[in-house]
């Protein structure tokens, strides 16, 4: 071929690849595998949308791959799958729009999703592809859920347990030996009264410790999608998707007890290569706090106004958990979250309508918008009171929606001269503000928490330092029952329920006791019924309550909740290992080869949500001894954003109105004229250059008899700026397009030249004309054109020779070799796309056509341009396929070593020449060469030096 063709050749190897199944990786039962070490490479599980991809997307896909490639020319045995996170709440939107079963839309989005992700060349091994929709993948997502439902977390075992465990503790000490993670107000009992119970009795209590469970939670919910949101899925007071208004609404939930875990979620960070800013999130997310838990007594002065709150109730206090009990002199207010349970008894009959107008305003706002508001001051008095316990002094209570129901205990003592926030408060409602450290200053302008100094106006406390007065109070309030010592987290239990059809019905039913039970195992998977449509039904019950019939075994309803996206996508990676399997999740024998990921590579928008939630599943499956590693992701590397860079053209203003037609000005003719800057499509651009008739074609409401002032050579220029890739900027560049016009393997250059795989970067396509013209002077390394005029005039003529490489070329190639090497394995790709550059660069200068050296560059750059290196392997003589299967190219390192050093010759401080000298010759024999060397002798004159000072290695000057 005269050139190559980019087209002919990728389309050839992917049809090749996948015929062949190249790169499956070998099974653990194969002799292969067990001389090979294992590598599993992997990426975030996409959700298919019905865009497709565009170039932002391939970034992460892109170095996996690299890194993948590598490993298995280092020898590994190498897993590298794909598959898709295909629930969720797009494809069932569309669904409601068109009345077309979600399925239906996310089998398209799939095939076009493939379809790209083949077309730019990666190394999947795509029979083993799951999706979260297929029943016989969810089949084992309802299995683990089951398997949670049927344990408990032993905290003297530190780990989950079989309820059976707990059971047999129950019938032989009752709750005595039991330290378990349960709801709270959990009632204790004998063996005896346990072993009395009913078996609906006994079945009740074990809901209370059961890993995942049903209670009453605050949530993020959406009228208008007729769902419950997750905190990322909320922004601004509306649903991320449609811009529905969300409130906070106590519902009847599933949830999970992630919160068993929360320490060793934490200590676990400790032993995974991440980024410390991941971890830092998690940390932040789990929040771990020491503190105390105190309880604050309701006054009951006028018990009239507590008719919700008898004064026998166990509920006559108001429980808080405090980091800062040293502090508890100094509270001169309550706030409760507008959720908590004690409010409609708190609230007197002068504040009911104040308050009732406060929480539905709460309502409104999502949980992350009232943790992130730190300025505005919003709150309502109670009208109520509690007492201090220490000072016996009545404390007003307020509802603000800055304290959160799911954190703590939904209260908070209120200290403002320690904590801004209360101080900024009381400020605002003229509530006292307190000193109680002698250490503290200013309280008068600001909050000053520090712990410094000795106490004041602290009663049993005065004058003692922080340690001694934390331990003393916390002593007081456990001797008397008001308190105690407690480790408090800020991470809640997660909650487990989705009010959609588009995701994993749950594997439970109700009995005639109203109570929750588990389908039989043998029954799964439970299949999502069909609906007429997919809303919620006319009594408010979500669309699962449409399927006609749908009961167990005909006559127990139903769970009609859905499960969470992040259900399939919390153990995903173990069906990878064994797709096909129908026994079982996945065989021992694959988990216990393939272990844990090696190295995990996604969005940082991940940070929290599914990473947090996959961790708690993986080692859950590990204490129950399903997965032999607590960790499921050894290295974890979040690529940044690929940013779109957006395009303008100017309209000059007044034009383009009814009447009045456009006119456009390029951008350096702008000259002071008034302009309004409009997004224009990128695809039409080139080089800042815009296709004035393609602008017209895609835009004729804009376009229609309009003028365009251009360069005088008769250019558009447009403006250009870096924003968020999105349809509404015009800024989106689709990879096919890129790979149609350049190729695969220049996209895939291209993107990791951007910059480092973790840095956010514009995509600006001006740059891609040197990638494309790199990989056509590679290939010019081994072919070359025929003369005009001869038989094969147009033809390529192979020119690879086997001639014996020069030291130069040797040393070329080697250099390359190392910085590839240490390149990939810090993850450092753009750096190693330059350094291919330089040594193509610097091969055509030698002139090197040799196969010795040119074969191992082959091999060298197939991890980031397979298609074109795959070609050249083949042409080389190699059996088509067996790329993959060679080993990575040696560094030398006696190949880089110089035997000769080019020392610059300076006359009095000006260098005049150059003369090479061998890297060991002596100094006296320099300086004698170089004082007989021609051009010395001219600028000496025939005067004597008065110097020669010789610098090894680096530079000799003569001083006359």
């Amino acid at each position: 071929m005269a050139e190559y063709n980019h087209r002919e050749t990728e389309k050839k190897w992917q049809d090749f690849w996948d015929k062949n199944q190249t790169y499956r990786p070998a099974e653990p039962s194969d002799k292969l595998s067990a001389a090979r070490p294992k590598y599993y490479a992997l990426d975030m599980f996409p959700y298919p949308s019905g865009a497709g991809l565009h170039v932002g997307h391939p970034l992460g896909y892109i170095a996996s791959d690299i890194v993948s490639r590598y490993k298995r020319l280092k020898g590994f045995n190498v897993l590298h799958p794909m598959g898709f996170d295909s629930f969720g709440l797009p494809a069932e939107q569309y669904a409601i729009q068109t009345g077309q079963h979600p399925a239906v839309t996310t089998e398209a989005n799939l095939t076009r999703y493939i379809e790209q992700l083949k077309n730019i060349g990666f190394s999947y091994d795509w029979s083993r592809e799951v999706r979260t929709s297929d029943p016989s993948y969810y089949k084992w997502t309802q299995w683990v859920f089951m398997e949670l439902f049927r344990s408990w977390y032993n905290k003297d075992t530190n780990k989950a347990e079989p309820i059976e465990t707990l059971l047999d503790k129950f019938a032989t000490n009752g709750t005595t030996d039991v330290n378990a993670v349960c709801d709270e107000n959990t009632p204790a009992f004998t063996a005896a009264e346990w072993n009395a119970m009913s078996k609906q009795q006994s079945y009740a209590i074990t809901l209370h410790y059961r890993l995942t469970y049903l209670a009453d939670a605050v949530v993020n919910w959406c009228p208008g999608l007729g769902t419950v949101l997750a905190n990322d899925e909320v922004k601004d007071g509306v649903s991320e998707r449609g811009g529905y208004p969300v409130e906070q609404k106590l519902m009847r939930q599933w949830m999970m007890r992630i919160t068993a875990y929360a320490d060793r979620l934490l200590t676990g960070l400790d032993v995974i290569d991440w980024t410390e800013s991941i971890k830092e999130q998690q940390r932040n997310w789990i929040g771990k706090s020491v503190g105390a838990s105190v309880k604050f007594p309701v006054w009951s002065a006028d018990t009239s106004s507590f008719s919700s709150i008898p004064p026998s109730s166990p509920k006559t206090f108001i429980e808080v958990f405090t980091t800062r009990v040293d502090t508890i002199y100094g509270v001169t207010f309550m706030v409760l979250a507008p959720e908590h349970e004690l409010v409609p008894g708190l609230t007197t009959p002068d504040q009911q309508d104040a308050v009732a107008a406060y929480i539905s305003a709460a309502k409104l706002r999502s949980e992350r918008d009232r943790m992130a508001d730190t300025k505005a001051v919003s709150g309502v008095f109670t009208g109520s009171y509690c007492i201090n316990p220490f000072n016996d002094e009545k404390v007003p209570i307020f509802l603000a929606d800055y304290v959160l129901a799911g954190y703590g205990t939904g209260a908070v003592m209120a200290v403002p001269s320690g904590d801004q926030r209360d101080w900024t408060f009381a400020t605002h409602f003229g509530l006292p503000i307190v000193p109680i450290l002698d250490g503290q200053k200013d309280i008068d302008k600001q909050a000053d928490n520090t712990k410094e100094g000795q106490y004041i106006n602290s009663g049993i406390v005065n004058g003692m330092s922080y340690k001694e007065a934390t331990t003393t109070l916390i002593a007081w309030l456990e001797a008397r029952g008001l308190g105690r010592g407690k480790i408090n987290f800020r991470m809640r239990d997660a909650v487990f329920s989705r009010q959609r059809y588009w995701g994993e019905p749950v594997p439970v039913y109700f009995n005639e006791d109203g109570l929750p039970y588990l389908i039989d195992e043998a029954d799964l998977p439970l299949e999502l019924p069909a609906v007429d449509k997919y809303l919620p039904t006319e009594t408010g019950e979500p669309p699962l309550g449409r399927a006609e019939g749908w009961r167990y075994k005909g006559k127990y309803e139903y769970e009609l909740s859905t499960m969470p996206g992040w259900a399939g996508s919390s153990w995903y990676w173990y069906r990878y290992m064994d797709p096909k399997n129908e026994t079982e999740f996945a065989s021992k024998q694959t988990i216990d080869y393939w272990q844990n990921v090696d190295l995990y590579i996604g969005g940082t928008e991940h940070a929290t949500g599914h990473l947090l939630y996959s961790r708690f599943w993986n080692k859950f499956l590990y204490d129950r001894g399903y997965v032999p590693q607590d960790e499921p992701f050894k290295k974890l590397i979040n690529q940044g954003m690929i940013q779109g860079r957006s395009n303008f053209v100017y309209r000059v203003s007044g034009t383009g109105r009814e009447g009045v037609p456009a006119v456009f000005v390029s951008l350096n003719q702008l000259n002071g004229r008034e302009v309004t800057p409009l997004h224009v499509d990128v695809n039409i651009v080139e080089n800042d250059v815009l296709d004035i008739e393609a602008f017209r074609q895609a835009r004729p409401d804009l376009t229609e008899a309009a003028e365009f002032i251009t360069e005088p050579d008769g250019r558009y220029i447009v403006g250009a700026e870096v924003e968020k890739m999105s349809k509404s900027k015009f800024n989106v560049v689709n990879p096919d397009m890129i790979v149609e016009r350049y190729g695969a393997d220049v996209l895939r250059l291209y993107e990791m030249f951007l910059g480092p795989l973790e840095q956010a970067k514009p995509w600006n396509t001006n740059g891609i004309d040197g990638v494309y013209r790199f990989i056509r002077k590679f290939w010019r390394l081994f072919y070359k054109d025929s003369a005009a005029g001869t038989p094969d005039a147009g033809a390529s003529q192979w020119i690879v020779t086997d001639e014996a490489p020069t030291p130069a070329e040797l040393k070329v190639l080697h250099k390359t070799i190392q910085k590839t090497e240490a390149d990939i394995e810090a993850y450092s790709f753009n750096t190693s796309v330059s350094s291919f550059m330089i040594c193509v660069n610097e091969l055509a200068t030698l002139n090197c056509h040799k196969r010795a050296v040119l074969q191992e560059l082959v091999l060298l750059l197939s991890p980031y341009a397979p298609h074109i290196t795959e070609e050249l392997w083949a042409a080389l003589g190699h059996e088509p396929g067996t790329l993959s299967q060679a080993a990575f190219p040696t560094f030398n390192p006696n190949f880089l070593v110089e035997d000769a050093f080019e020392y610059p010759i300076q006359i009095n401080g000006k260098v005049r020449t150059t003369i090479s000298f061998a890297v060991d010759r002596a100094a006296n024999e320099i300086e004698r060469e170089v004082l007989a060397d021609e051009i010395v002798q001219k600028w000496l004159e025939g005067k004597s030096p008065k110097k020669v000072v010789v610098v090894p290695k680096r530079i000799v000057n003569v001083v006359i």
